[in-house]
């Protein structure tokens, strides 16, 4: 049997490979997507007290060191038992929304729109942000630059630094937002609205005008009917902050409601031997490998899933895109919500829609009274011993989970990072890109292989956060055994 190693998978944070084997005819016989890292935040957390988390569990991962500081404070409001004050929250998700600008612009610019922007068979040494920024022109690699730079300044004026941030606590928010800090803010979101319709224009023109690239986007070569999950508000609207986790099926029904506290009940997780990284699954509807379809429990939880969730956005530009999205790809409103849109690699729109929803999100919130409120704590008075605490992290729904004893020592830690929620579908969308695009007689060349990794790319995976190697590699054990499954040899080299 024949086998094709992508290794490593290019674009994406962290480490993973991808093996492809052909059986004799030259067709593909199976494919992985295979992460070689232990993760051992969940272990070694165990032991330390609960209000170190915030500051422990954003070092998983700098891209999205945000998202784990939030969802870690979240948890520990829960834990200690205490509701932060309405201005707290709003200086919360003020930070979350800046944090999403810089890194949907981030995966758009340098890691997924490489593959559109220069094209699938572009060589390697191009397909990255110098050749992006040659194809686009100057200014707009100018425009990319500055809004990382003025997003990553809100972030550490709001956060304490621009990297881990450490101004979340249980029961709130370290300090409040000033008058001068406000208006700053509200300026650089105004910016960053200008900037995500600059960004869905160049995507306008780049893939939706390109008739070869809507083709692509628009087949059945990175398409699954799966669940998909995100968080809604009240009026199942997309939040990316707080509110209930919502599932649908693959129709758009309504599948699952809840708040983070009830994961337990909806959420397992199943295990392969041939990675470390684990698959969550739907409780109710169980493990039934790797296909998608109403009864299987794979789901997804991507831009795209929080879309297909939602029946609509609360912000009006956002929501425009919104309804041009599900236009686009033949969608009419049912019982008064959009079908969803299975097509995968529409992920890249959904997540431009996005950035532009935390644009205007973040002018909202810069311009609400209450924003400048310097009631942002409430001091904690009791230890409740479990928190559980979820936000919507770029990649997918984040949820922490802690219990601690009446000292407020850590007894038990679970985390399902976002990209977890998908290794499930990802798995399926490798192996569905290779078996349409490797047949027995072609040669397997560099471009097409892109297509194949072009399947991971979608989902925006971060592996450092999915994974977490302990002490940095992982030794190699190869296990020898006899056609009964007797081990004859185990050979161990030290990573």
């Amino acid at each position: 049997m024949k086998r094709i190693s992508i290794n490593p998978v290019t674009r994406l944070e962290g480490h993973g490979i991808v093996e492809i084997f052909l059986d004799e005819d030259g067709k593909v016989a199976n494919a992985y997507f295979q992460v070689p890292e232990l993760r051992g935040f969940e272990q070694f957390c165990v032991g330390r007290q609960a209000e170190e988390m915030p500051v422990i569990t954003n070092r998983i991962c700098g891209v999205c060191p945000e998202a784990h500081h939030l969802a870690s404070t979240k948890a520990l409001d829960e834990l200690f038992a205490v509701d932060p004050p309405p201005a707290a929250k709003k200086v919360r998700e003020l930070f979350n929304m800046a944090f999403y600008v810089t890194d949907h612009t981030t995966h758009f610019y340098a890691l997924g729109g490489p593959d559109f922007i220069l094209g699938p068979e572009a060589p390697p040494a191009e397909r990255n942000i110098l050749g992006v920024v040659r194809r686009v022109g100057l200014e707009a690699g100018q425009q990319v630059i500055a809004c990382r730079a003025r997003n990553h300044e809100v972030i550490r004026m709001l956060g304490g630094r621009s990297i881990h941030p450490v101004a979340g606590l249980p029961g709130g928010w370290s300090k409040p937002v000033s008058e001068e800090e406000r208006r700053q803010i509200e300026a650089e979101a105004r910016k960053n609205i200008d900037f995500a319709l600059f960004t869905l224009k160049v995507f306008d023109t780049v893939v939706l005008g390109n008739p070869a690239y809507l083709e692509l986007v628009t087949s059945d070569l990175y398409h699954h009917a799966t669940y998909y999950m995100g968080t809604v508000d009240g009026d199942n609207c997309l939040n990316l902050y707080d509110g209930l986790i919502r599932v649908v099926d693959p129709e758009g029904r309504e599948f699952a409601r809840y708040p983070a506290s009830q994961y337990r009940e909806y959420i397992a997780e199943h295990v392969e031997p041939w990675t470390y990284l684990k698959f969550p699954y739907l409780k109710k509807l169980g493990w039934q490998g790797f296909r998608d379809g109403a009864s299987s429990g794979v789901y997804c939880a991507t831009p795209l899933s929080r879309l297909n969730v939602s029946d609509g956005l609360s912000t009006p530009r956002a929501q425009e895109e919104f309804e041009r999205f599900y236009f686009t790809f033949g969608r009419r409103k049912v019982d008064g919500r959009y079908p969803p849109v299975h097509h995968r690699l529409a992920t890249h729109w959904a997540r431009l829609i996005e950035l532009l929803y935390a644009a205007e999100r973040m002018l909202e919130l810069a311009t609400d009274p209450e924003i400048t409120s310097p009631d942002v704590r409430r001091i904690p008075e009791r230890i409740q011993g479990v928190g559980i605490g979820s936000v919507e992290a770029p990649r997918g729904t984040l949820t922490h989970h802690y219990e601690s004893d009446q000292r407020g020592v850590l007894q038990a830690v679970n985390l399902i990072v976002g990209t977890t929620n998908n290794y499930a579908a990802m798995s399926m969308s490798i192996r569905r890109a290779a078996e349409k695009l490797i047949n027995g007689t072609q040669v397997v060349e560099e471009g097409l292989l892109n297509r194949i990794e072009m399947a991971l790319r979608l989902y925006d995976p971060c592996l450092s956060c999915a994974t977490h190697s302990l002490p940095g590699t992982m030794p190699l054990v190869v296990n020898l055994r006899d056609s009964q499954g007797r081990l004859l040899r185990s050979l161990r080299r030290e990573g």
